[in-house]
């Protein structure tokens, strides 16, 4: 007897658009915008507080590191600044390795319009700084306004749970990764000062010892780590922000999965113990374990847990703290500096982000599937004004005038605070009203195979 039709309407899935590892990246940066969001009122509300003079005091303490006649010597604010935020640069190197190897950047098609809305999210913003800034001496800072803090974003797109189509978080990381990579650029060329080239000839030296370790299939993070470290110290000695070495690593550290012969070892030392459980036996079997999992994976899992709820958090305490005064709120309304700020995060994300994705969409350049609607494109483009921890990284290395610097701080929180406003009413009051960017790509018709346990039953 043939076996009755499924009643009701056509079994259709949606394919699945994270890997377990982009899960866990998403799932560090949403849950640190807490404790980063935490960090930063405490700041402000530290500066300006009877306390106040303790704030400076603290991240003012010299910090002396010294191994025979060589010496490191730092305030706390740059041990912070420099050496903790390595690890984030680490994790972010990592990450746009995966992501340009076995995720969604090595898709031509899916990455296009992520990343042509990331460049407009990056040039927008710059040109109308420095429209603003035009004859300013204000305008070397124009830095502050490219790139988008991803922790923030996805913070708030977590908040809206499942009516935030999954694909719009995709294409946020992955025009994060776009940016992020020019902001790095543009500090590495734009922000360093003249540089020592015999520490940076170390530093080549150095990177072309991790690129030997890869080609020659070191799998152990330890041989990445100590490399780093010296990485780090030749970049820091070379006078070019040090935590480019961090990043460095991360872009270069293995990240492809493990091949199939790598993985058919794992069940004959698996076998091996159980025949017969030696301490050597059980090494053996952990190492081959260990083997299969990419490098790179194995570093981001130790690492980003740190970078996302510690270093990030810590990095906004140190830097964030602005005084709130009626003279230097009067002095920041009428600066150029806080002004184009503000602008350029806000309208210049909003112009770039949005306006070259519909422009990459209509075209038929690239296509963005998911559920994704145009409301939730301009909603996520309004949301990428949202500039905290690379702005305060380059405004720091912009401007080295306290007065300066505060009121591109007072235009980073009051752009960021604007911008995580007005996307979130984007996103809640036009949501779902807008058509579908790629309404072909919505969902994957799948046939569904009979189950191998389940055997037709005679009536």
């Amino acid at each position: 007897m043939s076996e009755p039709a499924r009643p009701g309407p056509e079994l259709r899935v949606v394919a699945p658009r994270f890997t377990p590892a982009v899960r866990r990246f998403i799932a560090n940066e949403s849950g640190s915008a807490a404790v980063l969001l935490g960090a930063t009122l405490l700041a402000v509300v530290w500066v300006n507080s009877g306390w106040s003079h303790s704030y400076e005091a603290l991240w003012a303490t010299p910090v002396h590191i010294g191994v025979g006649d060589r010496s490191l010597d730092m305030d706390l604010r740059h041990v912070v600044n420099d050496v903790a935020m390595s690890l984030f640069f680490l994790v972010l190197g990592v990450e746009i390795a995966r992501e340009t190897t076995s995720g969604e950047l090595r898709n031509p098609g899916t990455f296009l319009v992520p990343a042509l809305g990331a460049l407009g999210g990056v040039l927008a913003p710059i040109l109308i700084f420095l429209a603003i800034n035009a004859g300013h001496p204000t305008a070397h800072g124009w830095g502050i306004v490219m790139s988008s803090d991803t922790a923030f974003v996805l913070g708030i797109l977590a908040l809206f749970g499942p009516r935030c189509p999954d694909q719009l978080r995709v294409f946020l990381l992955a025009a994060a990764v776009v940016d992020d990579v020019c902001a790095i650029t543009v500090m590495a060329l734009f922000y360093t000062a003249s540089p020592d080239l015999a520490a940076l000839a170390v530093s080549v030296v150095l990177v072309g010892a991790v690129l030997a370790m890869r080609w020659l299939g070191v799998w152990r993070v330890t041989p990445y780590v100590l490399v780093g470290l010296a990485l780090w110290f030749a970049v820091y000695r070379s006078g070019v922000q040090p935590t480019l070495a961090g990043l460095l690593v991360g872009l270069l550290v293995p990240v492809r999965p493990a091949r199939r012969e790598v993985l058919r070892r794992i069940p004959v030392y698996g076998r091996a113990v159980v025949e017969n459980p030696t301490a050597e036996r059980a090494r053996l079997a952990t190492m081959a374990v260990s083997a299969a999992v990419p490098t790179g994976e194995r570093l981001q899992r130790a690492v980003h847990p740190w970078s996302a709820y510690v270093v990030v958090p810590v990095f906004g305490l140190a830097n964030a703290g602005v005084r709130m005064d009626a003279d230097t709120l009067r002095s920041a309304l009428h600066s150029p500096l806080t002004i184009g700020v503000v602008v350029g995060l806000v309208v210049g994300n909003t112009i770039g982000v949005a306006g070259v994705s519909w422009l990459a969409l209509r075209t038929g350049a690239g296509a963005l599937p998911g559920r994704v609607r145009y409301s939730h494109l301009l909603g996520g483009a309004v949301l990428a004004g949202i500039g905290f921890t690379i702005a305060l990284f380059v405004t720091d290395l912009a401007f080295s005038s306290p007065a300066l610097r505060d009121q591109a701080k007072i235009g980073i929180l009051a752009g960021s605070v604007v911008a995580a406003a007005a996307g979130s009413a984007v996103l809640r009051l036009m949501g779902e009203r807008w058509p579908l960017c790629s309404p072909a790509g919505e969902e994957v018709p799948a046939a569904l195979p009979p189950l191998p346990w389940v055997q037709p039953v005679a009536l």
